[in-house]
């Protein structure tokens, strides 16, 4: 997407914003609560409501312990919060955002994801939040990086500091969809590093969808060997286990 038409889309969408009645971006019906979207469209949203705590795998039961699999290989982070299973209609709103480059999707999303983070969070919060950064190709192809625009409406929500400087993508990777777990590992390892002289004990990594858990995992191995000890998933989405 051209850096100019994602300005003019980032203008329209602030006029939007002020000057319009909220307007459903699933039905186009009028939007609730200042939100584009409407109750009845909200309530069709899959919320991850039973996940397991350490990697938000949605479960068919109530659990305590953690999901099967993260008691046989736990993954290097510690705890995750995804508002939403990977399930129509979110996954429709997070392509549009993606990829349809809709800020409108992006402030929904965003804002529902930090309404999830303050009912479901019981513990201190984190110094401040990564969003998963692009490559420079990927990002120019693209325009924006969603991760980013995210973080913009949470931050404002939740009032943890978004921090782009501490964790940087150093090499190019093809798109993670199509790959399987092994070529994902192997995609994304040695891609990040993290350029600061003070390192956080407690962070969160932002990303719009976790799929199985390999962005994220070599980023939180990454953080830790930098002096991270705590280290939290927000997303918007969990994608289940195939």
């Amino acid at each position: 997407m051209d850096k100019m038409v994602y300005r003019i889309s980032r203008f329209a969408h602030q006029v939007h914003r002020k000057l319009l009645t909220p307007t459903c971006i699933s039905c186009g019906n009028r939007g609730a609560d200042a939100l584009d979207l409407c109750a009845p469209c909200r309530s069709e949203l899959p919320f991850n409501r039973r996940c397991c705590p350490r990697c938000a795998i949605p479960l068919a039961i109530d659990e305590v312990l953690h999901c099967g699999h993260c008691l046989r290989l736990p993954p290097r982070y510690d705890a995750s919060y995804c508002a939403f299973e990977y399930h129509y209609p979110a996954a429709e709103f997070v392509r549009a955002m993606k990829y349809g480059h809709s800020l409108s999707h992006a402030n929904v999303l965003g804002t529902m994801l930090a309404d999830y983070l303050k009912g479901h969070r019981l513990d201190a919060w984190p110094t401040y939040f990564v969003p998963v950064p692009l490559s420079r190709q990927r990002f120019n192809e693209r325009g924006f990086n969603q991760a980013i625009e995210l973080g913009r409406i949470i931050e404002k929500i939740v009032r943890v500091p978004m921090n782009t400087n501490l964790l940087h993508r150093v090499r190019h990777t093809v798109e993670q969809a199509g790959l399987s777990r092994r070529e994902r590992k192997k995609n994304l390892r040695n891609a990040f590093t993290v350029a600061a002289i003070e390192i956080p004990k407690h962070v969160a990594v932002l990303d719009d969808v976790v799929t199985t858990g390999s962005t994220m995992n070599e980023i939180a191995r990454t953080l830790k060997r930098a002096g991270v000890e705590v280290i939290e998933v927000w997303a918007v989405a969990r994608a289940p286990l195939k």
